[in-house]
């Protein structure tokens, strides 16, 4: 398959050799200063999500069942790829899917008939949860009844509260999230801007369980968007390439902005913030208390406080 140049940053990759072997290399990897050829950027993908895998899913336990939250789009279903693959002979882990439609007209539809089609092709069973169905509305209705909203702050609650009843219906030990380099760091800045110490030290992967909830993992948290993008091309996966209609009102635009400065100016940005969030967990960890879950006291679903997130923007 043809990925030359696909990416703006793998322009000057064009007539140069594989750092690895004498290949022509499709990808510049400016943080580590490789030249890489499809092959060996394969190989250097699957090597840091086995790595992931390996610290973020407990394999003492028997019987392990990892459900994947797929949209349709380049990450999550690079996700679903990448596990089925690890893991297509190992009769002791199972994998399904499962697809959280918002009710976004004209976005959601390509993404759920790709998700579908992914799952269908790696026989991976798929299931459809929508907002409608919980909550009896719509993304767009939310909007259109609240024009001053910002949609991602009544959405992302939401999806949450969905992918935690939708992992514990389909009985996941973990539930894998498609959220590559490029978000993980964009999520540490923001955490940092709003000094927000108990969101940074919660932040998934999770290592340890709390009643009601599934432990998130992160598979693809070392691997830079433009990265995932090559690799879904190289691997043939079909995936939706549209952009949700409210993003642009999302603050982390502002984040996602300051981040491309700083791999402008100094490739490895990106890696580097992750290491610094890594290396500061044990001490926030041991710094805050756990908190004690409770249930929701309008819908019952696992929550810190005595409102859930969901119920508390929706009254």
């Amino acid at each position: 398959m043809q990925v030359q140049n696909v990416y703006n940053s793998d322009e000057h990759s064009h007539g140069m050799k594989c750092s690895r072997c004498t290949g022509e290399a499709v990808y510049e990897a400016k943080y580590s200063g490789e030249m890489l050829c499809g092959k060996h950027l394969e190989e250097s993908i699957e090597k840091r999500i086995k790595r992931e895998i390996r610290e973020q899913v407990d394999f003492n336990s028997d019987g392990i069942r990892i459900s994947v939250a797929i949209s349709g789009g380049k990450d999550s279903s690079v996700t679903l790829y990448a596990l089925h693959e690890l893991f297509k002979d190992r009769k002791d882990i199972s994998l399904s899917a499962f697809t959280i439609d918002e009710g976004i007209k004209g976005y959601r539809d390509s993404g759920l008939e790709n998700a579908g089609d992914l799952c269908r092709d790696l026989g991976i069973p798929h299931s459809i949860i929508s907002f409608s169905q919980k909550f009896s509305t719509t993304m767009d209705e939310i909007v259109e009844n609240n024009p001053d909203v910002i949609p991602c702050s009544r959405c992302g609650p939401m999806r949450r509260q969905l992918m935690n009843i939708e992992s514990a219906n389909l009985d996941a030990d973990y539930v894998a999230l498609g959220i590559n380099l490029d978000d993980y760091s964009q999520s540490v800045l923001m955490n940092v801007a709003r000094g927000d110490v108990d969101r940074m030290a919660r932040m998934a992967p999770h290592h340890s369980k709390k009643d009601g909830l599934t432990r998130r993992i992160l598979p693809l948290r070392r691997i830079p968007e433009k990265e995932v993008v090559l690799y879904a091309l190289l691997k043939g996966i079909k995936f939706d390439s549209s952009w949700c209609p409210y993003y642009a009102r999302a603050q982390r635009n502002t984040f996602r902005d300051i981040l491309e400065t700083l791999e402008e100016r100094t490739p490895g940005s990106s890696f580097s913030i992750l290491r610094f969030a890594d290396g500061i967990r044990p001490a926030l960890e041991a710094s805050i208390p756990s908190v004690e879950m409770n249930k929701c006291r309008n819908c019952g679903q696992p929550t810190s406080r005595e409102i859930c997130p969901t119920c508390a923007t929706s009254t």
